[in-house]
């Protein structure tokens, strides 16, 4: 039998922006600092976003690619994080690209959970959450995250995730763009006449920008204005986090330590 070798493959949705991508360098930063010598690599499952970088020169792989590439470069052992909320439709495809790249290199694989696995997890993340609020923030102010959402069962741990993170603070409410909580759910619920606004994304995006905090009438900033409140964004994304990619890096652990001893 050959030598054993390990890589790490990190899966993001994909950055456009300078700030977007910094947040993922910055989680690939903490990630080589706990395995050192061990090679990192990236996919990106924007379609969209691997055509924008192309065009920018700037070289991109789907989780497919980036897994057959790490077959032909004779690897062995592959530990794969994505940065992903819920174990959703998103999650289930990257399981099953890895599976299919993998098959025919007889590469052996673990794909680590995602932010919301367990209601372990969501108690984990809400802590994290109120962790990070923002520090101007007064303690009787709104704070409005938004989430991705999906039609998908897994949506159901954003309304846990609400729930969990308002019994540790009452005046955060957590809602997606859609499923799961709404923001006409949430505004009946708003009291302050200051409501701060949080993407609960990966990284600060198209949806962030302007679905969440856009000046176009539908952004939930322009519908939470509409009631006489004033907004207040908050643009980073969870991987910007201490809190949130420790979780992350945690999921990664347990797939990459089980995985990596048999490969020793």
């Amino acid at each position: 039998m050959g030598a054993m070798k390990r890589a790490i493959l990190l899966v993001a949705f994909g950055a456009s922006s300078a700030q977007g991508q910094n947040a993922l360098k910055g989680f690939d930063a903490l990630v080589r600092q706990r395995y050192p010598g061990v090679p990192v690599r990236w996919a990106f499952t924007s379609l969209l976003l691997r055509e924008r970088l192309a065009l920018a020169r700037q070289k991109s792989d789907s989780v497919f690619k980036a897994m057959s590439r790490l077959g032909f470069e004779r690897f062995t052992h592959v530990a794969v994080q994505p940065l992903q909320t819920i174990p959703g439709s998103e999650h289930e495809q990257v399981c099953a690209a890895v599976a299919e790249a993998a098959a025919p290199h007889g590469l052996v694989c673990r794909v680590g959970a995602p932010l919301l696995q367990s209601p372990a997890d969501v108690q984990e993340a809400a802590r994290a959450l109120v962790r990070h609020l923002p520090a101007e923030r007064a303690p009787h102010e709104d704070v409005v995250c938004m989430g991705h959402g999906a039609r998908h069962a897994a949506v159901g741990r954003y309304a846990d995730l609400d729930q969990a993170v308002r019994a540790l603070d009452p005046r955060v409410h957590v809602g997606t763009m859609n499923g799961a909580a709404l923001l006409e759910d949430i505004l009946p619920r708003l009291a302050s006449s200051t409501v701060w606004l949080m993407p609960l994304l990966s990284v600060v995006g198209r949806h962030a920008l302007r679905d969440m905090a856009g000046a176009q009438a539908q952004s939930w900033r322009s519908r939470i204005e509409s009631d006489g409140r004033r907004c207040r964004p908050v643009l980073l994304g969870t991987a910007e986090y201490a809190g949130f990619a420790e979780l992350w890096l945690r999921h990664l652990e347990a797939a990459a330590q089980p995985l990596f001893a048999s490969a020793e």
